[in-house]
């Protein structure tokens, strides 16, 4: 009877032991603890034109993404590496009233052109500082906004009253 309950307990405590031994050998699952980056490319929906108010003439052609409803205005170019040099964001909105944006998230400095409600420039922020989260107001109120890379209102020689015309696709 004693050999009997000697190897009951021998077979307990052995099987505790390979129990214990297999659990604290098991290998944890590896997580990927790096953060894929998601790459925004631009998707043309129209073309727009800058113009010179006194002479009509054409100072740039760009092709532009639109942002028109709530997501794609409160998104606008954030999370972009970049954009190229004939492309801008077009945001329209259904009213004119005072606008301001800001750079939060946005990684490409802009200049932010401020247009009324018949397409005419009522004020500039020029050469806007990346992820910064100061706010940047119109001068007037705005229907449109129009941001494209920093410098090139410059470069165009933009001025309030000068305009745009644009299309979508």
């Amino acid at each position: 009877m004693e050999n009997r309950w000697f190897r009951l307990i021998s077979t307990s405590v052995l099987g505790i032991v390979f129990t214990t031994v297999s659990v604290s050998c098991k290998k944890e699952p590896k997580h990927n603890s790096a953060v894929k980056s998601v790459s925004i490319s631009f998707k043309k929906e129209g073309v727009l034109q800058l113009k010179k108010a006194s002479t009509d003439s054409i100072l740039a052609t760009l092709d532009i993404e639109i942002a028109d409803d709530e997501y794609t205005t409160q998104t606008g170019l954030m999370y972009r590496k970049s954009m190229e040099q004939n492309q801008g964001m077009l945001f329209i909105f259904p009213d004119e009233t005072y606008r301001s944006f800001y750079m939060k998230n946005t990684e490409i400095p802009l200049d932010i052109i401020y247009l009324s409600e018949d397409k005419t420039i009522v004020s500039i922020q020029k050469n806007t500082k990346p992820m910064d989260e100061t706010s940047l107001p119109s001068e007037a109120p705005a229907k449109y906004v129009l941001e494209i890379n920093a410098g090139l209102s410059d470069i165009w020689q933009l001025e309030k009253g000068d305009r745009i015309e644009y299309s979508t696709l």
